[in-house]
């Protein structure tokens, strides 16, 4: 693997994505490592952020085949995966793809659907097929789901439950882009939106390519327990009521290999899992009751136990008497 091959597509692909989505470097780069994963992502912010332009852009970018779904409340399962049609002249049921059948899939306002319909998405995000009257249809490669959802508004949302979330790779919000960025935002859409002008920049073959190279980045022994470390660690914090999955460790694990190639190495540091551990593990992590009265939520959990887990090759710190986890090497 060439390393500097990875990491050069990345930058093209970011420097274009950027032209429409300003001063959000490090979350294009997210959803970068996502696709290099073939891993979905979970972008939780605000109306009007740009959470559907970023989708859009990125599939523009990587030239593949794009998909909006609109959830809604009386959207069903079958508007979601497709249905079987009975055709007269030949005599048979014929399937109708849905929207699901895409490459790249922008699920906007997920948490707008009924548990029935969010649940058409969960064989598709794990196993990439889907199964519609007994017969099941594999989903084009590589299939990446970008799904969007309001934090604040929350009259007639349906939670999205654990199983689901566990299945994103990333859970990131964009957040406003600032004074200087805004006023660029101004700038550049004084006349057509640039978005409408955005050219693809890779070939979808390419992409490929970058996704089976990122699974040559080697991960040394140490770093992989520190990763298990991180993940075993939420499952005994006290504000915890349900710590992240055995598919946590492995979300952090890939990610971190798709981090290290995107800044040219061909192995992993601890400062990579670092880096990624809280819109990694943060969504898997669910607070108990008493600490969500405190105000503790999952993002502080992942930021004291990143601070508390021994990093691999550091000098070691005395731990305080809590009731948590374990250090890596006990």
């Amino acid at each position: 693997m060439d390393p500097s091959s990875v990491q050069a597509i990345a930058r093209v692909a970011s420097d274009n994505v950027e032209r429409v989505v300003v001063g959000k470097r490090h979350e294009v780069l997210l959803v970068l490592v996502a696709l290099l994963c073939r891993g979905h992502v979970l972008i939780e912010d605000v109306p009007g952020v740009g959470k559907t332009v970023l989708a859009k852009a990125i599939a523009r970018t990587v030239g593949c085949s794009f998909k909006r779904i609109q959830f809604t409340p009386d959207l069903l399962p079958s508007d979601v995966t497709g249905v079987n049609v009975f055709n007269q002249q030949s005599g048979q049921f014929e399937f109708r793809p849905g929207p699901v059948v895409a490459q790249m899939v922008l699920a906007d306002e997920i948490n707008r659907a009924t548990p029935k319909t969010q649940a058409a998405l969960l064989e598709a995000m794990e196993e990439a097929q889907v199964t519609v009257d007994g017969v099941t249809h594999p989903l084009p490669v590589p299939f990446v789901v970008l799904a969007t959802e309001n934090p604040i508004e929350y009259e007639g949302t349906f939670p999205l439950p654990e199983a689901q979330l566990d299945r994103f790779l990333f859970r990131l919000s964009l957040g406003y882009p600032g004074r200087v960025g805004e006023l660029e935002m101004l700038d550049r859409q004084h006349r057509v939106h640039p978005l409408d002008a955005l050219q693809q920049v890779l070939p979808i073959e390419q992409l490929i390519w970058a996704q089976a190279a990122v699974k040559e980045v080697h991960v040394a022994m140490p770093v992989k327990e520190y990763v298990v470390s991180l993940v075993e660690a939420t499952r005994h914090h006290d504000d915890v009521y349900l710590g992240a999955s055995p598919r946590g460790s492995l979300a952090l694990y890939n990610a971190a290999r798709a981090w290290a190639a995107l800044e040219g190495r061909d192995y992993v540091t601890p400062d990579d899992v670092k880096i990624l551990a809280e819109p990694t593990l943060a969504h898997r992590v669910i607070v108990n009751p008493a600490a969500r009265i405190k105000n503790v939520d999952s993002r502080v959990v992942v930021a004291d136990l990143l601070a508390r887990v021994p990093v691999p090759g550091a000098q070691p710190v005395a731990r305080a008497a809590v009731g948590w986890g374990r250090r890596a090497g006990d």
